[in-house]
């Protein structure tokens, strides 16, 4: 059996060294140029529906951000994306549509109930939950406070 510290000295020793600089500078092109095409789309609007609310308009971004993010997993191109950007492609509603879309096309074929929507929601279901969840504890905690 290994010890703890002989594990750790193999690990450290076997473990692709990461390029520490270069990572971060691709998350963060990534994430801010997805958040660039939110503001964009956001832009867009304003020119185009100038009476438009801020809700709806960020209702509307959003929307096109989980619709371009859905298309783009959906055509095989937000994995490129990911494997460039990293975590700056899990900007919380992209990353979260990747999140259900790739699943549901990757059991697709086993047709749609036990396929596509028994296991749409595998990476994205706990999320949910843990954030429900989360929310209602705050509220509480918010109530008597």
């Amino acid at each position: 059996m290994i010890e703890a510290k002989a594990y750790q000295e193999y690990v450290k020793q076997s473990a692709p060294k990461t390029k520490m600089m270069s990572t971060l500078l691709k998350a963060f092109l990534t994430g801010g140029i997805i958040c660039c095409t939110g503001q964009a789309v956001a832009d867009i609007i304003k020119v185009i529906i100038p009476d438009m609310s801020k809700e709806n308009i960020g209702a509307f971004v959003s929307i096109t951000l989980v619709f371009l993010s859905a298309l783009l997993t959906g055509i095989g191109v937000y994995d490129r994306i990911g494997r460039f950007g990293g975590a700056g492609s899990l900007i919380p509603i992209t990353g979260f549509a990747n999140a259900v879309v790739a699943p549901a096309m990757e059991y697709n074929r086993e047709g749609v109930v036990f396929g596509i929507c028994s296991k749409m929601f595998v990476i994205a279901g706990p999320v949910i939950v843990f954030g429900v969840v989360a929310g209602v504890i705050a509220g509480i905690i918010g109530l008597f406070i």
